[in-house]
């Protein structure tokens, strides 16, 4: 694994953690944190010994938005803007294609593409100090970072258009009640609570949990006739895993599975 300036990365029995520490401040994302998110991720997700990635934080942001100091406040900015977007998207992108579960750990402020970032991962821990805010319209930007794409799916689309529209702080509750979020851990306890679902879900059949959540994904973007194709040979392929052999045998033994992996 490469090193980088803007994020760290710590593995530990399958967990992958990624933890945000932009060299902006308040995790703002700079061009330089982008395109080391599109490495992490790419790396990770063909990462056979990576089981569960965590996307995580240093401080009191997960993230601020992009970087305003790099910018001019006028049209000149296009550029820079669609270059940023793009490269984060792609970060996104190879996040949500991951083959492993990912867990988002929220303890602090999420605004902007930080808010985007927040809605990706297929479980998220907030912290009782986390805030969620879309924020774009308060510098007359419209959102990037797949919001406009996760927001309808997670909340609906009336709940997501009042979410934009208003753009009103989003508490911790609030947030798990919209389904935006999983649950709320206390703040003792946030860092012990994510460590252990990340673990449970890096115990579990990876190929299988990777599979099954990607399906639920794209099933949005197919009839019922075509999902069920894709679920028919997605189920055949899972039963070439050694993770489906221990669990059969584990199905007709006395013990649980302890799954591998692969």
């Amino acid at each position: 694994m490469a090193s980088y300036e803007n994020l760290s990365v710590d593995h530990d029995d399958g967990v992958a953690t990624v933890t945000l520490a932009s060299t902006a401040g308040r995790n703002a994302l700079t061009l330089e944190m982008a395109n080391e998110l599109v490495s992490v991720a790419t790396t990770l997700g063909d990462d056979p010994e990576t089981r569960c990635i965590v996307l995580t934080h240093e401080g009191t942001f997960f993230g601020s938005g992009a970087d305003l100091s790099q910018l001019s406040g006028d049209g000149s900015d296009a550029p820079h803007l669609r270059e940023l977007a793009g490269r984060a998207h792609e970060a996104i992108t190879q996040f949500h294609r991951a083959k492993t579960p990912v867990v988002g750990g929220i303890n602090g402020v999420a605004a902007g593409i930080g808010f985007s970032l927040a809605l990706m991962p297929d479980l998220v821990v907030l912290g009782e100090d986390a805030t969620l805010k879309f924020a774009y319209p308060g510098i007359g930007l419209t959102g990037d970072g797949g919001a406009t794409f996760f927001l309808p799916r997670l909340v609906g689309l009336r709940t997501a258009k009042e979410i934009v529209l208003r753009d009103e702080a989003i508490a911790p509750d609030e947030a798990v009640e919209m389904g935006l979020a999983t649950e709320v851990a206390p703040a003792d306890e946030f860092d012990e609570r994510l460590e252990a679902i990340a673990s449970e879900l890096a115990a579990g059949p990876t190929h299988a949990l990777g599979t099954a959540t990607q399906l639920l994904t794209d099933s949005y973007e197919r009839g019922l006739e075509g999902q069920l194709a894709v679920e028919a040979d997605a189920i055949a392929d899972a039963s070439k895993t050694e993770d489906y052999e221990i669990g059969l045998e584990a199905f007709f033994g006395d013990g649980d599975p302890e799954f591998v992996g692969r």
